[in-house]
């Protein structure tokens, strides 16, 4: 199903099948972060065997890189204007920077160590107080001055500003369902000196200034996981699949079944594309979206935890689609 509310507005786009040429003994799982960097390369981040993978624009297999260093619960992926790479690992409660070539240049956080927010480990309603970075971090977003702001995420309920050499500088938020607060900040992106945060269960954006201090709520959206907003101000946002009957991480249960899918957005809020279908497996549908980026060209690519979250469902996870590339008409 794909829905316009402004026709004359809305941008349209088309599946490019077969695009990712894996190379022979290559396979990967859940697809939970992709992002482009200024040529257009696409870098794919995945859970099996936990590596970033990376193509030229046509889809051509370069090379991977953090087989050594991710945990099996990485999580997103950014890269900056200088095609400086940032990865999440909510494994291991880490933020790591690296050369765009892929070395290890800086890690935020110390590597298993989490602050305590009474977070039992498996409900985000069971965090009882906001807490220092980190416990489970979700998703980065750099400033143009290299500053670091960071979702925290499945075991806390903060954003986190980080000078670009990993001062604190401000933490805001709490756990709860009122302005301000957040009940699992899954992404975030900068965009006009605000900062969009993807505040998943629930299900709305929360817009703030760079200080914290909240502007706008889009209630809007369905569980957001992810935010890209382009040169023209378009705000793409991945939407996660609500199973009828579903609790996740301790929320309400939801009576309807409600696809996962894409929502595109103008900067005022306006909803001018949403997609999804319910045949979740068929192509150009979702099963499961995780992270959404967009290339030069208007081009978007969608990368989906299939696998984690579609096989306990009873999808065959090797029979779908874990990551789409999608042309802009």
């Amino acid at each position: 199903m794909t829905t316009s509310r402004n026709r004359g507005m809305a941008p349209q786009f088309r599946l490019v099948p077969d695009w990712e040429r894996l190379p022979e003994g290559y396979r990967h799982g859940d697809v939970v972060g992709v992002a482009v960097d200024s040529m257009d390369r696409v870098f794919v981040l995945t859970r099996r065997e936990a590596r970033c993978l990376v193509y030229e624009p046509d889809g051509a297999f370069l090379r991977s890189f953090g087989e050594d260093v991710f945990t099996e619960r990485i999580h997103a992926l950014t890269i900056n204007a200088h095609d400086f790479i940032y990865t999440v690992d909510d494994g291991d409660h880490t933020v790591r920077k690296f050369s765009p070539d892929g070395a290890l240049l800086m890690t935020l956080g110390t590597p298993g160590v989490s602050s305590a927010t009474g977070y039992d480990g498996k409900t985000s309603t069971s965090i009882t107080r906001p807490g220092p970075p980190f416990n489970r971090p979700t998703k980065a977003a750099i400033g143009p001055n290299g500053d670091i702001f960071v979702s925290d995420g499945y075991g806390n309920a903060r954003i986190h500003r980080f000078s670009a050499d990993g001062e604190l500088i401000v933490s805001w938020g709490e756990p709860g369902s009122g302005p301000g607060q957040f009940n699992v900040p899954h992404g975030l992106w900068l965009a006009d000196d605000r900062v969009f945060v993807a505040d998943r269960e629930n299900d709305r954006l929360q817009i703030f200034r760079l200080d914290g201090t909240l502007l706008e709520i889009w209630d809007h959206v369905q569980r957001p996981t992810d935010i890209y907003v382009d040169r023209d101000g378009l705000v793409y946002i991945s939407s996660l699949w609500w199973p009828a009957g579903s609790a996740d991480l301790g929320g309400p249960r939801r009576k309807y079944d409600l696809p996962g899918g894409v929502f595109v957005l103008d900067l005022a809020g306006n909803v001018l594309l949403h997609w999804c279908s319910a045949d979740r497996c068929a192509p150009g549908a979702f099963v499961a979206p995780h992270c959404i980026t967009a290339d030069s060209q208007g081009a978007i690519y969608v990368g989906e935890v299939t696998w984690t979250y579609g096989t306990p469902r009873g999808y065959d996870a090797a029979e779908c689609h874990s990551l789409q590339k999608f042309a802009r008409e």
